[in-house]
């Protein structure tokens, strides 16, 4: 049986970006949950305008670029330049709750890639070295630990997903689970939840675009309204999102 390549890696997207994949994304809120308990996000309008502002001038273009940056890195086996992004990363987090957030769902999302058989490759002495950004989690607590975009951009990398997939994706999950995260936080439908990513199709892509295109001196953003409800959800009293 003849497979069309773009098949093939479409499904491999597909699954990477599932909400069923064993990451703990949906455990997450990045702030939705405060910002729904004091009133800034009450209906679809809200919540439509709020993750249109972030993919435009937020984080979400940049986490894009660094998983682009890791998925080259993956392709050249530069285990190098995948330590200086995610130390990178690491660095650039507002708030506790994003950074091990971010580092759960990494090591969650490499210690799948180790079990699933399609990611055995030759690059047998990067794959090796990798083992390095997969800490325990008391090296979590130490400081240590490996970013989610960085681990996405290896398993896409190692799964054949090309570069502008890779983003698209990224940042397609990330819509998702926020999108997710209001619908559980306040009364929205899951159909007002789909419309809303419908709408936000072309702001999906030109996010991506920008990720791409973007320098590793571009690397900037402007998200302080993210960073305060992260760090104001740390606090919240009664949370149904991880903290």
């Amino acid at each position: 049986m003849i497979i069309n390549p773009d098949s093939w890696q479409l499904l491999r997207l597909l699954q990477l970006t599932s909400p069923a994949l064993p990451v703990g994304a949906y455990s997450y809120s990045e702030g939705i949950e405060y910002l729904c308990n004091i009133g800034i996000i009450q209906t679809e309008t809200d919540l439509f305008d709020w993750l249109k502002r972030e993919l435009s001038f937020g984080f979400i273009p940049n986490e894009a670029a660094i998983a682009l940056r890791s998925h080259q890195a993956m392709m050249s086996n530069d285990i190098t330049a995948l330590n200086y992004w995610n130390n990178w990363l690491s660095a650039t987090r507002e708030s506790e709750e994003v950074r091990l957030a971010s580092w759960q769902m990494g090591q969650s999302l490499i210690k799948l890639w180790w079990q699933l058989p399609d990611s055995q490759d030759d690059r047998l002495s990067i794959r090796e070295s990798i083992r390095e950004l997969l800490p325990t989690a008391k090296e979590n607590a130490q400081g240590k630990g490996c970013n989610y975009a960085i681990a996405f951009g290896i398993v896409a990398a190692s799964l054949g997903i090309n570069a502008s997939n890779t983003t698209v994706g990224y940042i397609y999950s990330w819509i998702s689970n926020l999108v997710s995260a209001a619908v559980r936080s306040v009364p929205f439908g899951q159909t007002t939840g789909q419309q809303v990513i419908f709408k936000l199709s072309n702001d999906i892509l030109s996010s991506s675009q920008l990720a791409l295109k973007r320098l590793d001196n571009e690397l900037e953003w402007c998200g302080w309204g993210v960073s305060l409800a992260c760090a104001n959800h740390e606090t919240q009293y009664s949370r149904l999102f991880r903290s």
